[in-house]
């Protein structure tokens, strides 16, 4: 039971990382209804930018949070202004193909200038504390992930409040709901979805960062968390950033269970699994309203 219990709580960790990388998905997808296969390289992105600062300056990746989240935003708007509105009301082939196109584009400008070498951001604050573990109730909390998955509860949840209670987030959803009403009330869209594809990209770009000091960073790490990431937001329900972060904690402990009593090979098989099971009941997804 504590070797349960254990997973358990390790899962739910890791959910919430999970949160933080998906977030930004379904912002873009869930309530802006565009697709973006290019999602988990906005992460590559951020893991090789703690990754650099820390080789060449000797900065701490929580430190280079905050250049490297502001230059992922940039990169964003200009996503969004330079390619994606330029695609927006057209097929929905042509944004996964743009999408598609902008994946290659920046995995291989990385390979172009740091080659494909896997690469490990060492000597940081949280490395140093990869020793230090907390006991509560018998179970084991290791302080390193347990203070990564804080920092994005914390962001996770500036970011709902940020949708959910400003005038911003009012006017992002009045423009997902009815672009041409949000005009009649003066909201730009073409403003509010640069801005949202700029939030969601520097998201996933601070997901980025706090992942550089668990995993490797290499050019093709962001894929195999784009598809998690759309797994968790379809899990959780188009369009809701609440149920996203339901849905990223119940990945989390899906995938931690399964590795304590089968090979860890099967973890994403459950994952993906017990959303066919959720999908079969409920197909808008946990909190997804329809």
């Amino acid at each position: 039971m504590t070797e349960l219990a254990q997973a358990v709580v390790n899962g739910l960790q890791m959910g919430l990382l999970y949160a933080l990388v998906a977030v930004g998905l379904a912002i873009i997808w869930g309530l802006m209804e565009m697709v973006n296969f290019a999602h988990g390289e906005f992460m590559m992105l951020g893991m090789f930018g703690a990754w650099w600062l820390s080789a060449t300056f000797g900065w701490d990746p929580l430190v280079a949070m905050v250049p490297v989240a502001l230059a992922i935003y940039v990169l964003g708007v200009l996503t969004y202004s330079q390619l994606m509105r330029r695609v927006q009301r057209g097929d929905a082939f042509a944004q996964i193909f743009a999408t598609v196109g902008l994946l290659l584009f920046l995995q291989n400008s990385v390979v172009a200038l740091f080659t494909s070498d896997y690469r490990f951001v060492s000597d940081t604050v949280l490395s140093h504390l990869s020793g230090v573990q907390l006991s509560v109730l018998g179970i084991k909390l290791g302080v390193p992930l347990l203070v990564a998955g804080l920092l994005a509860l914390a962001l996770f949840i500036a970011l709902y409040l940020l949708v959910d209670r400003t005038e911003f987030g009012l006017a992002l959803q009045a423009t997902s709901e009815d672009r041409d009403a949000a005009m009649l009330v003066g909201i730009r869209p073409q403003k509010m979805f640069a801005v949202a594809w700029g939030l969601g990209a520097a998201l996933v770009g601070i997901a980025g960062v706090i992942l550089a000091n668990f995993f490797s960073v290499y050019p093709q790490v962001g894929l195999s968390f784009t598809v998690l990431a759309y797994a968790i937001v379809a899990l959780g329900g188009f369009g809701s950033i609440l149920g996203t972060l339901c849905a990223a904690l119940l990945v989390g402990v899906v995938q931690s269970v399964t590795v304590v009593y089968l090979p860890p090979a099967f973890k994403d098989a459950f994952v993906f699994g017990s959303y066919l099971l959720i999908g079969l009941f409920r197909p808008q997804g946990l909190f997804g309203r329809f």
